[in-house]
């Protein structure tokens, strides 16, 4: 749901601020780094995922595997991660995986120094290098802790913030690279969550793509179930199953007796490998 990164009311203010198993594909090319290492083959899933802020409960989590959701976003850590997450642990990610959700793998890492809100982690120019090398530890020890095994995806959560601000979108790059790059040398791959208005659309337009991740997964609330027809930026990016799009919020649903306000995304990319 909305709030489940920041506050609700932070991440829509913000928003507006800042200008409102499968071979890898084209996407995986752009990780330039990978490629000395011999990676697990990549575990894709294409259809109907939701992410929420708190790890559902195992019941709830088997009540609604019922055909229309498969994959579910998973918040493995990070210092901004907006909520307690009782259910998470290594037999939950077991005993969903077993009756056959796929996981993505999300971390709320350190947010952009022009950001106004009060985040427990916050990036400068000075430390976006290192900081960013040592949240991606911090993410592979959380995500493997979990069961998450390498060759799985990390999303990196970054929220809306004002990329005109030339100082501080280069911040957030080094910041992503580092990041990116330390997953690499631990053998998970790199994704990302952002606003196609200002976070994603950073990543998607920087003209230097080292250590960019490879993976896309971009807020877009048009209420469209699509990965394509909204795609804002070009038709040859993110393609060979990189892009989610994240295309509604707060939608509270019932299935198999158990009511989640989730967020609906389009998958068609990385998912965790769990078996």
């Amino acid at each position: 749901m909305a709030g489940h990164r920041q506050s609700k009311k932070f991440r829509y203010i913000s928003w507006a601020a800042a200008g409102a198993a499968v071979v890898a594909g084209a996407g995986i090319a752009a990780q330039t780094s990978m490629a000395a290492t011999t990676w697990p083959a990549q575990k894709t899933f294409t259809g109907h995922a939701f992410d929420t802020c708190t790890a559902p409960s195992l019941s709830a989590m088997k009540g609604w595997h019922d055909g229309f959701y498969g994959a579910a976003a998973v918040y493995v850590g990070g210092k901004n991660r907006g909520c307690n997450q009782p259910n998470l642990t290594a037999s939950w990610v077991k005993s969903v995986s077993s009756v056959g959700w796929k996981l993505i793998p999300i971390y709320v890492g350190a947010q952009p120094p022009c950001q106004t809100s009060s985040n427990p982690e916050k990036l400068t120019a000075a430390n976006a290098t290192s900081l960013g090398t040592s949240d991606a530890s911090d993410a592979v020890a959380k995500a493997s802790a979990l069961g998450i095994k390498a060759g799985s995806p990390i999303y990196l959560d970054m929220e809306p913030y004002d990329i005109t601000d030339t100082s501080c979108n280069n911040a957030v790059l080094a910041y992503v690279r580092a990041f990116d790059k330390q997953l690499h040398a631990k053998t998970y791959r790199a994704g990302f969550y952002g606003f196609t208005s200002s976070s994603a659309k950073a990543i998607a337009t920087a003209k230097d793509k080292t250590d960019l991740p490879g993976n896309l997964w971009y807020a877009l609330w048009d209420k469209s179930y699509t990965t394509t027809t909204d795609w804002p930026w070009g038709s040859t990016q993110y393609t060979g199953h990189s892009r989610g799009h994240q295309y509604m919020v707060n939608s509270k649903e019932t299935r198999g007796g158990y009511t989640l306000t989730v967020d609906r995304d389009a998958w068609d990319a990385p998912v965790a490998i769990t078996g």
